[in-house]
């Protein structure tokens, strides 16, 4: 490939990439066609793209942007997989693929352009933006689950004679 070529090739990493600060990285090597296809057709369900790239190009245009502590993990046969949507849920599946898929490696992720690198398999097992949010709204509203549930309870009754007794002697 030329330097030319090499240049321009680059140039549309970087285009494409812009923005982006979370990536998946696999490897296919050894995976056949029609499960690759296979693999392709459950991202894209979640709006995931799958691309193939040469490491050093990556490397290149990864520079100065989030994903440029993404080169490191570069290393042989790479795919990238990034999606708009949650990072985790990319993960997710590519970890039921790799179940379904043996020959499917799972390699590194890169989530909101934090430079520490973790595994795919570690973030297929964090739970998701819509998971966290249910738990925060159950545990506000566990104060409020608790004090109505005192006031049913037994106690409320004893309260409640308590109280008309001492209405009764007044």
């Amino acid at each position: 490939m030329s330097k030319l070529v090499k240049a321009m090739v680059t140039a549309e990493l970087k285009d494409r990439y812009t923005g982006v600060d979370s990536v998946c990285v696999v490897d296919l090597t050894g995976l056949p066609v029609k499960s690759q296809e296979a693999v392709r057709t459950a991202l894209r369900e979640k709006s995931a793209r799958l691309e193939v790239v040469k490491n050093s190009l990556a490397r290149r245009a990864f520079q100065d942007t989030p994903l440029e502590v993404l080169g490191v993990s570069l290393e042989g046969p790479c795919a990238l997989v990034t999606s708009p949507g949650s990072v985790i849920e990319i993960a997710k599946v590519l970890a039921e693929c790799a179940k379904e898929f043996t020959e499917l490696t799972l390699k590194q992720a890169i989530v909101d352009g934090d430079p520490a690198l973790l595994t795919v398999a570690e973030l297929s097992k964090m739970k998701d933006r819509q998971e966290i949010l249910g738990e925060l709204a159950m545990l506000i509203c566990s104060p409020g689950r608790a004090v109505a549930g005192c006031l049913r309870s037994p106690q409320s009754k004893i309260a409640g004679c308590l109280k008309a007794m001492i209405d009764k002697a007044a």
